[in-house]
């Protein structure tokens, strides 16, 4: 495993070794000690899958408040979408940017999105799928959960260069339970040099 790209001051694309034969390949996904050796604090206590039928589905972008903040692996195993992370540290030098990372099947790549980030998923084509490890439980109560509708406007990002000639496809929370501009945003994450 090699870290080939950083974003905003810690969201990591991790490379994948993929060891092929003539029976196919194997592929290592996590290793908690080639996470030591890239330096990276993370050790999941949960693993998760999601699925989606339609391109233009998004989920996201959500976060847990402390203590039940998570940070996340995620990886994408069949079709393709976008990964999104916005830095809701307060006093970052990067608070409130974006990060876009296409994920594909075939791509070999993991993201790593520390706790302070939003995380959401962009869908690219029909039924598209991915799994993510955290480091943390989910805790459902509405005041552990927070989220930033305002990336859903095009003037945050160009969905029409994302995703073009495609209505989005939002769930009720995700359109109206979420903060709706970075102003309002009450993350309680403080960016730490």
């Amino acid at each position: 495993m090699k870290i080939v790209q950083e974003y905003l001051n810690a969201v990591k694309v991790i490379s994948l070794d993929r060891h092929p034969d003539a029976r196919g390949y194997f592929m290592e996904i996590y290793s908690q000690d080639e996470f030591d050796r890239l330096g990276i604090d993370f050790h999941p206590v949960q693993d998760n899958c999601s699925h989606s039928l339609k391109r233009g589905t998004i989920r996201g972008l959500h976060f847990q408040k402390e203590p039940y903040a998570q940070a996340k692996l995620i990886r994408c195993s069949e079709g393709s979408f976008y990964d999104l992370a916005v830095d809701c540290r307060k006093k970052s030098p990067t608070y409130g940017k974006a990060v876009c990372i296409k994920l594909t099947k075939n791509d070999d790549l993991l993201v790593f999105i520390p706790k302070g980030f939003a995380h959401g998923v962009a869908i690219i084509e029909d039924d598209s799928e991915y799994t993510y490890k955290v480091d943390a439980s989910y805790n459902g109560a509405p005041e552990n959960n927070g989220g930033i509708s305002c990336f859903y406007d095009p003037e945050q990002l160009n969905w029409d260069e994302l995703l073009p000639d495609t209505e989005l496809i939002l769930s009720d929370r995700d359109r109206t339970g979420v903060s709706p501009t970075l102003e309002e945003l009450d993350s309680g994450f403080v960016y730490e040099e």
